[in-house]
């Protein structure tokens, strides 16, 4: 395992040779806002390594260096997450990057497989995933763990191959070119404060609700990415809801709301809980944030709606792409309330060619449905 910043550099020039290289990281996060970079894997054609971030005085530049080298494809799989500690520690984004998950959805794997069965259903071979959970942070790693850590990027080689072959021979690789656009945009990792109300249920009924909701979930996320805790270890989701409907403006409204812990509302956070909360309060009613609303559905268009999702299942396995990957729900009743008008991924690049185009035939009565011969298809009018 490499441990000093010299045998890094080495691995990481022999690593910048290959057209492509594939990578993991194993993290923790269980007690912190930011995970914990315990260990990278990087593999190439001819080469496997196992990077040990914790060790005294290593600096990771030379492997952030290659994660900016845009000669060498990073492969992922599931790649977010590993792409978002990249991003945090290193202030970049890897490209060019190619995740096998997404990739497995467009070969028609089904949604969201995971990478021990990608693993067994391109090459056969059982994946021992006991070691998954298990302390990265403790040192030394046992035998088990490093092996473990090794087939997560070994592996992955024969699955990129196979992958990228799928997609080439179908000549689906612009649509992957596509979807890993967003993975490489950095709206995707860096969400400013004033938008983490965005990641919570809308629980709430009233403009002024909603505008506490907004305050109290900025003030959240500040404190817990300044203290580098969960934000639940801040507030729990359920304490900003009472919070948003109740709307405390003192210490004493404040106690009294069940999901407070006894004497909080007299700390040093209680009273910059406060502190956002009227500042919500304070603000004229002609400034108050709109409650985002789900827009009516006009007569006829949620039957529309079920005759796109059968349509979309249809087109899914004749053409061997997840569902999940070509539209939505929301999408589907979108184009079957605006038709042309619907501003979703459904209608926009390779997604209108293979479902967009028969979906508004369908709503406008040029493409029908039948049931023949025990199949489904889609017929022209």
């Amino acid at each position: 395992m490499i441990q000093t910043t010299a045998a890094l550099a080495d691995a990481c020039q022999i690593l910048a040779k290959s057209d492509y290289l594939t990578i993991d990281t194993e993290f923790l996060r269980e007690t912190t806002f930011w995970p914990e970079l315990c260990l990278i894997q990087m593999a190439g054609p001819d080469i496997a390594v196992l990077v040990d971030p914790l060790a005294k005085n290593i600096d990771l530049a030379p492997f952030f260096e290659l994660m900016a080298n845009p000669q060498v494809i990073k492969v992922f799989h599931a790649a977010r997450q590993d792409i978002e500690i990249i991003y945090n520690r290193g202030n970049l984004i890897p490209h060019p990057i190619f995740d096998t998950q997404v990739a497995a959805m467009v070969c028609g794997f089904g949604e969201s497989v995971s990478y021990d069965q990608l693993v067994q259903r391109t090459k056969g071979v059982q994946i021992d995933k006991s070691s998954r959970f298990t302390d990265w942070s403790r040192r030394p790693l046992t035998d088990k763990q490093l092996e473990y850590a090794l087939a997560d990027v070994t592996h992955l080689r024969d699955v990129y191959q196979t992958l990228k072959a799928k997609l080439e021979g179908e000549g689906r690789s612009l649509w992957l070119t596509e979807e890993m656009a967003i993975l490489e945009s950095a709206g995707t990792y860096d969400i400013h404060p004033d938008d983490a109300w965005k990641r919570l249920k809308m629980r709430v009924k009233k403009p002024q609700e909603l505008a506490v909701l907004q305050k109290v979930a900025a003030w959240r996320e500040r404190e817990a990415r300044g203290r580098n805790v969960p934000r639940s270890r801040i507030l729990k989701d359920d304490t900003i809801y009472e919070i948003a409907q109740q709307q405390p403006a003192d210490a004493e409204a404040l106690g009294r709301l069940r999901t407070i812990p006894k004497g909080w509302e007299r700390s040093q956070s209680g009273a910059a809980l406060l502190e956002a909360i009227n500042t919500a309060l304070a603000v004229p009613k002609t400034d108050l944030p709109r409650l985002p609303r789900q827009p009516q559905l006009p007569e006829g268009a949620a039957a529309a709606s079920e005759l796109l999702k059968v349509l979309l299942k249809l087109i899914s396995e004749r053409e061997g792409v997840a569902a999940k990957i070509i539209a939505n729900s929301d999408d589907l009743e979108r184009i079957a309330a605006e038709g042309e008008n619907a501003d979703v991924p459904a209608l926009h690049g390779w997604r209108r060619e293979l479902f967009g185009n028969t979906a508004l035939n369908l709503i406008d009565g040029k493409v029908g449905l039948r049931f023949v011969n025990r199949k489904l298809e889609a017929v022209e009018l």
